[in-house]
């Protein structure tokens, strides 16, 4: 059976388990006491609920709470139950004192969401990356009896069986680390958030050991449970918090530059109008030097003439003779005396308007000391940012979180299969490796959807002896649910 043709039967499966799950009335309103809010990492918030005796609820289910003191109803995911209490992740806070809540669950919306995305996979096959999970396919159908094609290794698909659990999660906590020194990405799947948290864990420590900054490769999608793992903080590791501390690192980084454009707006014109005055300030002061030559010339020409008219009477007959030949006589020279005297005075009273204007624009033109530098850094800074117009638009553009692109910067993220096929953000990501930890727990339709997203290679791990305890790879009708509901244990 070819990958679309499995793809296929399980679409018919989990259609019917929908259909039976309406018909039966499954999805029935549950009531959850003593709630504890437990974190709150970025927009999400955890809280801690008690289930009435008897009920469980699958890992990833979602839900609708309805707040029993009239508050505004919500939405909800449960990622964990432990005997009777339950952990569940909300959008929207709870307020304080927390009440308790009627949870209504929505098995039906889960797997109609899970069916769409099979549904995708087939219609849209260019879309997704059926290679791998054709090999993954004879994998799933193998039969307890066909052991060759749970442990016959190709290019595609590699197997990682073994007994001990502690050694399964170190062999593949050392093929991360190769697979991400190679730079690839990878889908870290686990079948709840409690295993999650235990392989993210092992491995943000083998990273740490091996010199890598596992904070700036390893994204665990969701909220962790655990907050800590020995000396590693999960929460820092989760992507909530890690798309939180980005965009408030963006929105500060826009408020700078929000600061940054509105000091040059209030700089720009200073500085224009400093400049004209600098302008202005410069042509005066040229023409005060052009006031100045024409007066020295002046005065030399007086000097000249006041020397010849003293020393007149002391000159030969022949002298006086040619001076008066052209026109230089002791009249003409008083004449001239007078008429340099005059245009000196002229010139000083120009002067004089002219030094008082300068004294005027001297202040007007000055530049603070640190004003010039603080001015020229910040349309630097404009520019290499693509001028006002950019800076402009930077700042009108309304805060879009845009997930997509922060996870596909990430090098290894960590989900569980659940959110995988349910969550709309995996269906348009793809990775370089797909790594199934625990895979016999994992249902082989959300395997299936997960290869999907996987373009070269799938790593199973796991437990050979648990493909045929938990029967999650079984088709037939012997299984109870097609999605494995959360087997109730107490957090590490």
């Amino acid at each position: 059976m070819a990958a679309k043709d499995l793809i296929e039967s399980w679409i018919t499966r989990l259609d019917d388990d929908r259909l039976r799950i309406g018909d039966q009335g499954q999805d029935v309103p549950i009531t959850a006491a003593e709630g504890r809010h437990v974190r709150t990492i970025g927009g999400l918030h955890l809280y801690e609920f008690r289930l009435p005796a008897g009920v469980a609820l699958r890992v990833d289910l979602p839900v609708s709470i309805i707040p029993s003191d009239e508050g505004e109803p919500t939405e909800g995911i449960i990622l964990h139950q432990f005997g009777n209490f339950i952990f569940l992740q909300t959008l929207d806070s709870l307020g304080t004192p927390i009440p308790s809540v009627t949870l209504v669950p929505d098995q039906a919306g889960l797997l109609d969401t899970i069916i769409g995305r099979l549904k995708d996979m087939i219609t849209r096959a260019d879309a997704y990356n059926l290679g791998p999970a054709e090999r993954l396919a004879s994998l799933l159908q193998a039969q307890d009896d066909s052991r060759n094609e749970v442990t016959s290794e190709s290019s595609v698909l590699r197997f990682v069986w073994l007994d001990e659990l502690s050694q399964r999660r170190y062999r593949l906590a050392g093929m991360a680390m190769e697979l991400i020194r190679a730079n690839k990405r990878i889908l870290l799947l686990s079948p709840d958030h409690h295993e999650s948290d235990e392989i993210v864990g092992i491995l943000a420590r083998r990273m740490k050991a091996g010199g890598l900054n596992y904070n700036t490769w390893i994204s665990r999608y969701e909220l962790p449970l655990t907050p800590h793992s020995r000396d590693i903080s999960l929460q820092e590791l989760g992507f909530e918090s890690q798309t939180h501390q980005f965009y408030a690192k963006a929105q500060a980084e826009k408020a700078s530059l929000r600061g940054k454009y509105e000091r040059f707006r209030e700089l720009a014109p200073l500085l224009a109008a400093k400049a004209n005055k600098q302008k202005d300030l410069d042509e005066v002061r040229l023409l005060e030097w052009r006031l100045v030559s024409q007066m020295r010339d002046l005065q030399v020409k007086l000097a000249e003439v006041t020397t010849t008219l003293s020393e007149y009477a002391g000159l030969s007959l022949f002298q006086r003779l040619s001076m008066q030949a052209v026109g230089r006589n002791v009249d003409s020279l008083k004449q001239y005396q007078s008429i340099y005297q005059q245009q000196i005075d002229a010139l000083n009273q120009e002067l004089d308007v002219a030094k008082a204007r300068i004294q005027e624009l001297v202040p007007e033109a000055a530049v603070p000391k640190d004003l010039r530098p603080e001015f020229d850094d910040l349309k630097e800074h404009i520019v290499k940012l693509g001028g006002t117009k950019k800076i402009r638009e930077l700042l009108a553009a309304e805060e879009d979180p845009n997930r997509q692109a922060f996870i596909q910067n990430r090098r290894l993220v960590a989900a569980t299969p659940t959110r995988v096929a349910s969550d709309p953000l995996f269906s348009r990501v793809r990775f370089d490796i797909l790594i199934a930890d625990e895979a016999p727990r994992i249902a082989a339709a959300l395997l299936v959807a997960a290869a999907g997203l996987a373009r070269e290679r799938i790593i199973v791990s796991g437990d050979l002896r648990e493909i045929a305890t938990a029967s999650q790879w079984t088709l037939g009708d012997k299984v109870g649910r097609s999605i494995p509901s959360t087997a109730p244990s107490t957090l590490a």
